[in-house]
């Protein structure tokens, strides 16, 4: 078997048709984040600061650190496993191109393969999902149906 050369790094980007403080808003803000993504959030993504995100079909939910915010450029969290998650977000004339990066996956190579393209696939569908609600006011249930007999089907 051959072993990494490097570790892996998953990315997805997308450009949304809408201004760029709108769509950093809809990551920060749980109000608006739950219309494509979790359903529950405790509070707004801010620098130094812990929140908790859930995904009630499943019974499931994750505490994530908020490691930097830079208003409208930059997001970083932690507390997808061991991974760190960059949002970075670029104003273009004819929107905003958002790029989410996830690195840091640990275990062996083909756990940390795993890992990043189980990333790649769900951040794919967070921003299909953003794109969605933010363009045309259409709610797509991309993270509720993935998995339609639970995580436990998976």
């Amino acid at each position: 078997m051959t072993s990494l050369t490097q570790a892996p790094v998953a990315t997805a980007g997308m450009l949304i048709r809408k201004p760029v403080a709108e769509v950093f808003n809809a990551v920060v803000d749980p109000a608006v984040t739950t219309r494509f993504w979790f359903t529950k959030g405790s509070g707004r993504l801010e620098a130094g600061k812990t929140v908790r995100w859930d995904w009630e079909m499943y019974g499931f939910g994750m505490t994530i650190d908020v490691k930097a915010v830079d208003q409208d450029r930059r997001i970083v969290i932690a507390g997808f496993g061991d991974a760190t998650v960059t949002w970075d977000f670029t104003p273009r004339a004819d929107g905003t191109y958002l790029s989410i990066t996830s690195t840091g996956f640990t275990g062996d190579g083909d756990a940390q393969v795993k890992a990043a393209i189980d990333s790649t696939e769900g951040f794919t569908f967070v921003l299909a999902g953003l794109k969605a609600w933010l363009e045309h006011g259409i709610a797509l249930n991309l993270i509720a149906d993935k998995f339609p007999d639970g995580l436990a089907g998976k």
